[in-house]
């Protein structure tokens, strides 16, 4: 069993990049995502309420996103109980992950928050996704919709890519200058082999 990282930024396309290895037969875990359905467990939505008040979740029970990231992204004390909550849950979950998965497989686990929370320090293997500041700050204005100063300032809760490319080592450049595809195979044929 082979255990790589994927990380990048918000916006660099490591989601993108990940559904890329997926097609070639890797078996990918989302963390974000998985992330996302911690906060319905009852412990945790409990604990998550108390740190963040009642409006975190809607009348209806759904996650309020913009409520939690008027906090987050304004109170760094915030974030860091948030992810304090929110990340051992989720190495606990990435555990059971790996266990129920074949001997032989490749897993990538995508992140966004590796660098950040320290868990890189687990990995021997890093592929990090990386594209130009204003490459990202675009996507992400348009794929949630967001104003330009709320990007920034999600941004800024994140290492830049020059913190984290020492300690990767792997770099898919997504800045639309290069293609994907052949990053992703040269690194696949390398993580193989």
């Amino acid at each position: 069993m082979i255990i790589i990282a994927l990380t990048g930024g918000i916006g660099s396309g490591k989601t993108t990049i990940a559904k890329l290895f997926e097609t070639m037969g890797c078996l990918v875990y989302y963390s974000d995502e998985k992330a996302k359905e911690l906060y319905y467990h009852t412990e945790i939505k409990k604990r998550v309420i108390q740190l963040l008040g009642s409006d975190t979740y809607s009348a209806s029970g759904s996650l309020n996103s913009n409520f939690i990231a008027g906090i987050i992204f304004k109170d760094k004390t915030k974030l860091e109980s948030l992810n304090a909550i929110i990340h051992p849950a989720l190495e606990k979950d990435f555990e059971i992950f790996v266990k129920q998965q074949p001997p032989d497989c490749i897993i990538i686990k995508e992140s966004a928050l590796l660098f950040e929370t320290d868990s890189y320090k687990k990995f021997k293997n890093i592929i990090l996704v990386t594209a130009t500041l204003e490459q990202k700050i675009k996507r992400v204005m348009q794929r949630n919709n967001m104003p330009r100063e709320t990007v920034v300032k999600r941004m800024s809760t994140q290492w830049p890519d020059e913190q984290k490319i020492p300690l990767a080592n792997y770099i898919i450049s997504n800045n639309d200058t290069e293609a994907i595809i052949p990053q992703v195979i040269s690194i696949f044929k390398k993580i193989k082999s």
